[in-house]
């Protein structure tokens, strides 16, 4: 993974960043936004893109 395109991946309800992923910043320009597994909240929650 190149260090331009990667971000992390933050649960929305504890806060805590869970996932590193990438993305293309030059077609996407919103925030990402994926549903994943926390293993701290223990369930599929929202992860949104953290800086």
């Amino acid at each position: 993974m190149s260090q331009e395109n990667l971000i992390k991946l933050a649960c929305s309800e504890c806060k805590r960043i869970n996932y590193h992923t990438t993305r293309n910043k030059k077609k996407l320009k919103k925030k990402l936004e994926l549903k994943k597994y926390c293993k701290w909240c223990r369930k599929s929650t929202s992860h949104k893109e953290a800086k």
